[in-house]
């Protein structure tokens, strides 16, 4: 049977490093409130309405809210969650992309199962994701679901179906049987998050209800790491100040929407789309 999994509000933030361990996630986490998580969609949808008929912008908005809008880069250093990718990660860490996943209202669009170190073409699994749920991400809307303990299996075979229903870049999916019975969803209200290792068995289903299901996905990776490839991707740096020399290190955003930063992304999307075949 389909279980929800909630953590105790008693519960510490150091406490957290060993049920991740375990389950390979955790979540809830209490980032901010639903006041705070609906300013940010407010922006977010104001800078929707701004670029509305530029879809390369409206694109490159939704990979890089963190690079265009300085309310999203924020977000990204929020205390809390600094705090649980410490426990996990250390102290030096980094942003690698924050980007927006979106199912509108109504919607059928899904992500099928699959583990997220895949095809990044990172020399390492030190990485932890965030989901930050800017509105509403209960069951029906299409919350993620999780495979507890999963995350001890190496890289999985994937297959490529290039489902257009599919919100992952090739419809990739998990090769080998999943057991949908042992599926933990992971229901967030706005500004609530949750945390999932890079090699968890993970999926999310279609958004039944009225409203847009908006969420960041913010991928913390040790300041350690590096692409296979030796590229050198744009990041931010969250926590710590040691600087290996692996990525660009970008300084917070100065503006918002701003034309040089719009280039920076477009530039950065050019090379993420060559590390992600």
């Amino acid at each position: 049977m389909n279980r929800n999994f909630k953590m105790n509000s008693s519960e510490k933030l150091s406490e957290l490093g060993s049920i991740y361990a375990e389950n390979g996630f955790f979540s809830p986490v209490d980032a901010m409130s639903e006041g705070e998580a609906e300013k940010l969609r407010q922006d977010f949808e104001a800078a929707e309405n701004e670029l509305n008929g530029d879809a390369e912008k409206l694109a490159l908005l939704k990979a890089y809210p963190n690079r265009l809008l300085p309310s999203f880069d924020t977000a990204t250093r929020n205390e809390t969650l600094v705090a649980a990718a410490k426990e996990i990660l250390g102290e030096n860490i980094l942003v690698w992309s924050a980007a927006l996943f979106i199912k509108e209202a109504s919607s059928t669009k899904i992500v099928s199962w699959h583990q997220d170190l895949t095809y990044w073409q990172l020399n390492d699994i030190k990485e932890v994701t965030c989901w930050l749920a800017v509105s509403s991400a209960r069951k029906k809307a299409g919350c993620m679901k999780f495979i507890p303990g999963s995350h001890k299996n190496v890289i999985v075979p994937h297959n490529d179906t290039f489902d257009e229903n599919n919100l992952l870049t090739r419809g990739q999916e998990i090769s080998v049987e999943v057991n949908e019975n042992e599926a933990v969803y992971a229901e967030l209200d706005p500004g609530q998050a949750s945390f999932h290792h890079g090699l968890l068995f993970h999926s999310s289903g279609p958004n039944t209800t009225e409203d847009r299901r908006i969420g960041s996905a913010i991928r913390y990776i040790s300041a350690s790491m590096k692409q296979e490839t030796g590229d050198r991707p744009l990041v931010t740096q969250v926590s710590g100040n040691k600087d290996y020399g692996n990525f660009k290190i970008l300084p917070p955003p100065t503006g918002r929407l701003l034309d040089e930063e719009f280039e920076l992304c477009r530039l950065d999307n050019e090379l993420k789309k060559k590390l992600l075949l």
